[in-house]
C-alpha cells in the first residue's frame, strides 16, 4: 500500500513552509488516512480515471487519489503549497501522475487533461462559489465527491419544498442530481474546525437543460425568488420582472401559480419561468 500522510507528517509539513492554518483560506487540514481512503472509495475513484482536486493543501486527499492509481490535476491558490506538493508526492509516490496547477480555484477558466471527477475537501467559506465556477466552466467533469460544512451540504442536496431548499439546491440541480454520502468527524482535521462536515455526491446531466443565456436568466430568478422567499413570487419577483402584475403574467404563462413560493419550484420549473419571458 503506498504511502499516506499522517498528523505528525502534516504538522512536519506545515512547519517546514511556515503554515498557521487560516480561517480565511477555509485551510482545514485531513489527517486521518482512514478517512482519505474513505473519500476516495466514496467518489469512485479507480485506477485510470482522471480527478480534479480543488485546494490540495498539504496532500493528505492528493495521496489518496494517487494511490488509486488515477491522474490528478491539483488546483492550490498558496504558492507554497502548491511549490511544495510535487515533492511529497514523489516521497511518498514517485511515479504517481500529479499536476499542480497554482491558481485560484474561484478565477480559473483552463485544466489540463479534461479530468472528468471532480473531488474536494473545499473551503467552508466559498465551496458553493467554487463548485458552481467548476461545473459552469468545466463541461468535462461528470461526477464528483465534496466535502463541506454539513449546512451547506445538505442544501446543495435539498429536493424542492423543504426548508433548506434554496438557491444553491436549485443551481446545484441544474447541472445534475446530488445526495448526501455520509457526514465526516471533526476529529479528522487539523486544527479541529467548529463545523460538522458533510460528503456530497453528483452525477452531472447528459445533456444541459439550456442554453447559457437560459441559465443567466434562470440563475437570475432564482436569487430574486429566494432573497425574499418568505414572500410569493409575484412580489418577490417584482423587482426582476418589472412589477408585480409583470410578474404574474410571466409566471402564469410559465403554468406556475403567481402565489407560489420559491421553496415550491423545481429546476424545470424555474428555467420554464425563464423562457415564458423571452
Amino acid at each position: 500500500m503506498a504511502g499516506l500522510l499522517g498528523p505528525a507528517e502534516i504538522r512536519d509539513l506545515a512547519e517546514l513552509l511556515g503554515i498557521q492554518p487560516t480561517k480565511k483560506l477555509g485551510q482545514n487540514f485531513v489527517i486521518d488516512a482512514n478517512t482519505v481512503r474513505r473519500i476516495v472509495r466514496v467518489a469512485g475513484v479507480e485506477a485510470g480515471g482522471s480527478v480534479v482536486e480543488v485546494g490540495p493543501g498539504l496532500g493528505s486527499l492528493t495521496l489518496g487519489l494517487l494511490e488509486t492509481g488515477a491522474s490528478v490535476v491539483a488546483v492550490e491558490i498558496d504558492k507554497r503549497l502548491a511549490a511544495q506538493l510535487p515533492l511529497t508526492v514523489s516521497l511518498f509516490q514517485p511515479d504517481a501522475a500529479l499536476t499542480v496547477v497554482a491558481e485560484d480555484a474561484m478565477k480559473i477558466t483552463e485544466l489540463p487533461g479534461n479530468p472528468t471527477t471532480l473531488v474536494a475537501n473545499l473551503p467552508y467559506n466559498i465551496s458553493v462559489p467554487v463548485l458552481l465556477h467548476f461545473l459552469e466552466h468545466f463541461p468535462f467533469i461528470d461526477n464528483g465527491l465534496v466535502m463541506v460544512q454539513s449546512e451547506v451540504g445538505q442544501r446543495l442536496a435539498a429536493p424542492p419544498g423543504s426548508k433548506i431548499y434554496g438557491s444553491p439546491s436549485v443551481k446545484a440541480a441544474w447541472y445534475g442530481s446530488w445526495r448526501l454520502a455520509g457526514q465526516v468527524s471533526r476529529q479528522v482535521f487539523w486544527p479541529v474546525p467548529n463545523v460538522d462536515s458533510i460528503l456530497v455526491s453528483f452525477a452531472l446531466r447528459e445533456a444541459v437543460i439550456g442554453t447559457e443565456a437560459e441559465r443567466v436568466a434562470t440563475f437570475a430568478l432564482v436569487d430574486a425568488a429566494f432573497q425574499q422567499r418568505r414572500k410569493m413570487l409575484r412580489q418577490a419577483l417584482a423587482v426582476v420582472l418589472g412589477g408585480s402584475a409583470a410578474a404574474s403574467e410571466q409566471l402564469e404563462r410559465a403554468g406556475i401559480a403567481p402565489t407560489a413560493r420559491g421553496e415550491e419550484l423545481t429546476v424545470d420549473d424555474f428555467v420554464a419561468l425563464a423562457r415564458a419571458g423571452a
